[in-house]
């Protein structure tokens, strides 16, 4: 696959993560919480390529990736909480911060991309893979547990909450 074709599918998929967001904060979460989670079983495929014998990765390579995802989180774990409106229901809050997070994310990966060289596609695709995993799982797990504590709050008969980190 060439750079421009994943390019192309990088930012198709940053657009249907920015409109699905853009969602949230209009519609109610339904449930228990749990699709909050679904965007890590998503990543689960992308570990098949752990397994191909093409990879020429150091563990220290994947380890700081995953501490650059782990890094990248934060903004996004700080600008994403939940609140009960007037209605009782519980909404992403609306916060114009988290989209700056988001593009910023996706401004230093693809600037992360061009200043790396030397390492082959496969394996570049790979630890960029990684740097994803660093930032959704603990985004989403800590989201979860953020959406958990309104959720409760929603079940004590609370009017108006909010929870920040």
């Amino acid at each position: 696959m060439n750079g421009l074709a994943m390019y192309g599918i990088f930012f198709v998929i940053f657009g249907l993560v920015f409109w699905r967001r853009t969602r949230a904060m209009v519609r109610p979460v339904q449930g228990s919480g749990i699709k909050i989670l679904l965007p890590m079983v998503f990543l689960l495929p992308g570990f098949s390529a752990l397994l191909q014998f093409q990879l020429h990765l150091k563990v220290w390579e994947i380890g700081v990736a995953a501490l650059i995802g782990v890094l990248l989180a934060v903004p996004l774990i700080f600008t994403t909480n939940y609140e009960i409106r007037n209605d009782r229901k519980i909404y992403a809050q609306k916060n114009k911060t988290f989209f700056i997070a988001l593009i910023a994310v996706l401004v230093i990966r693809i600037a992360l991309r061009q200043f790396i060289s030397g390492i082959d596609p496969i394996s570049l695709s790979m630890l960029f893979f990684t740097v994803a995993v660093g930032y959704v799982v603990p985004w989403r797990i800590i989201s979860f547990v953020k959406f958990r504590k309104v959720k409760q709050a929603q079940m004590l008969g609370e009017e108006i909450v909010t929870i920040k980190a």
